[in-house]
């Protein structure tokens, strides 16, 4: 495919901004990740959902004030390298590829579960295969297909989990012979309590809780090719509480009242599983093609993300230049193909640890997720004290309670960090993370400390000669 320009295309719409900023708090981390944070914490899950919501909100504000005063393409790996050095942004936008890379093994691995439901003869790597190629061929239409794209998948998922609250609560208050309406609401009590597993568990659970928000910064990558960021931006984050609310913590609140917490496994999505459990099997089947649509919306959203860092990269001369090419259609098309080989990776995971490769995967993208959210909020930290009380005032989306929302959220992260390293089956994550840091910062220093040097001392002679003909003259 032939590269005509290096410019992105600004194709998305106000409505496709909105959509994608929707369906990015509505993928694996809801549909399959919370059946794990589920037993890891019992009820209390709810109340870790509450709290993670809370603090992606504190980062997405920070990020959507920097990307409204200035949205590029590169996003918060440009204003880390802008705020806090080259090698920040080094590391910062090559940890978010290597997030949205996880994360997306992690969707193609739900997604292969899912099918399962369907066919469960079939091998899950096969399924994970053919939906990475699919997948692939979409980002590489132009960004607007990619908008349309997201706009459907997430009407689908609003529309079914909405369906599902309403006709969850009708359950609860009628009963219509599935659910004892005498209990009420009590199973969100009834078995152990609040706190069923401890003040350790409801601890623990957020490894898994933190990683159903990863990939929601996404709303700041779109500022690049956005037609009006200035409005949109805004609009989409300032939704984020609201979602939280609709789609985490009152749908998982309907599903334990209506099966206890215990009952609720990790075979497959708990959202299938209990209707499948009350008999209503139209229904099972009708909310698995919704899940299998969250993790399609899901893995398109990954690849997207990825390929325009990849792309910011490129232009910043932290990544190989030929990341920073774009086709006729305005799509980075050789970070799409990158993405693609990286997720064949899934097949072979799926191959070989079917059983384990999801809490594995998953564990290490909340470290990579947790990191590229401290980048953020320390980059508009700098951002902020850079500025002179008249650029402050002049903001168009200020952060609220600064500083000290940014302080909470800061130290809330870094107790993730200790959680991943604390509980035996997320240890790894954190080896993993340590490995590629230091695996980054040995790169930073082989290939793009001398390309610093070398445009330092171009500069320098620039200014030698510009000094040699003042004096001539």
């Amino acid at each position: 495919m032939k590269a005509s320009t290096d410019v992105l295309t600004r194709g998305l719409t106000a409505r496709h901004i909105r959509f994608i900023a929707l369906g990015s708090a509505i993928g694996t981390g809801l549909f399959y990740g919370s059946a794990a944070a589920i037993q890891q914490a019992g009820p209390s899950v709810l109340l870790a959902y509450l709290i993670g919501g809370l603090v992606i909100y504190i980062v997405l504000r920070a990020l959507g004030e920097m990307s409204v005063s200035n949205p590029v393409s590169g996003s918060f790996g440009e204003y880390a390298h802008r705020y806090l050095g080259p090698f920040a942004g080094f590391v910062t936008g090559w940890t978010y590829t290597f997030e949205m890379i996880i994360v997306a093994l992690a969707d193609v691995t739900a997604f292969g579960v899912y099918m399962g439901f369907w066919f469960p003869e079939v091998p899950r790597w096969i399924w994970v295969l053919a939906i990475v190629f699919f997948i692939g061929a979409i980002n590489l239409l132009s960004v607007k297909v990619f908008g349309e794209v997201e706009f459907w998948f997430t009407l689908i998922k609003v529309t079914a989990i909405v369906a599902m609250i309403v006709g969850g609560i009708a359950i609860i208050i009628f009963g219509f012979g599935i659910h004892d309406t005498s209990q009420g609401v009590s199973n969100l009590w009834s078995g152990g309590g609040f706190f069923a597993t401890g003040f350790g568990g409801f601890i623990g659970c957020f490894a898994i809780v933190m990683f159903a928000f990863g990939g929601a910064e996404i709303i700041g990558v779109t500022a690049g090719e956005a037609e009006n960021p200035e409005t949109t931006i805004p609009r989409a984050i300032n939704t984020v509480p609201v979602r939280i609310i609709l789609f985490y913590v009152l749908t998982l609140a309907v599903i334990m009242v209506i099966n206890p917490w215990q009952s609720i496994g990790s075979s497959g999505s708990p959202f299938v599983q209990i209707f499948q459990g009350l008999g209503i099997a139209p229904a099972a089947t009708v909310l698995n093609v919704v899940v299998i649509t969250a993790a399609l919306s899901a893995i398109n959203s990954d690849i997207f993300g990825a390929g325009r860092m990849m792309f910011g990269l490129a232009q910043a001369g932290h990544a190989p230049k030929v990341m920073g090419q774009v086709s006729r259609n305005g799509v980075p098309w050789m970070t799409v193909v990158i993405m693609t080989v990286a997720l064949l990776l899934g097949v072979v995971l799926n191959y070989l640890i079917p059983d384990d490769v999801f809490l594995v995967i998953a564990s290490i993208a909340t470290f990579a997720t947790v990191f590229v959210w401290l980048m953020i909020l320390l980059s508009q930290l700098r951002s902020r004290r850079e500025l002179t009380a008249d650029e402050t005032a002049d903001l168009k989306f200020k952060v609220p309670f600064w500083p000290y929302a940014q302080f909470f959220a800061i130290g809330f992260l870094v107790f993730v960090i200790g959680v991943l390293a604390f509980m035996e089956d997320t240890r790894i994550a954190l080896v993993v993370g340590v490995i590629w840091l230091v695996l980054l910062g040995v790169a930073y220093r082989l290939w793009v400390t001398p390309k610093l040097g070398n445009a330092a001392a171009g500069d320098k002679t620039v200014d030698d000669q510009v000094t040699v003909v003042a004096e001539v003259k």
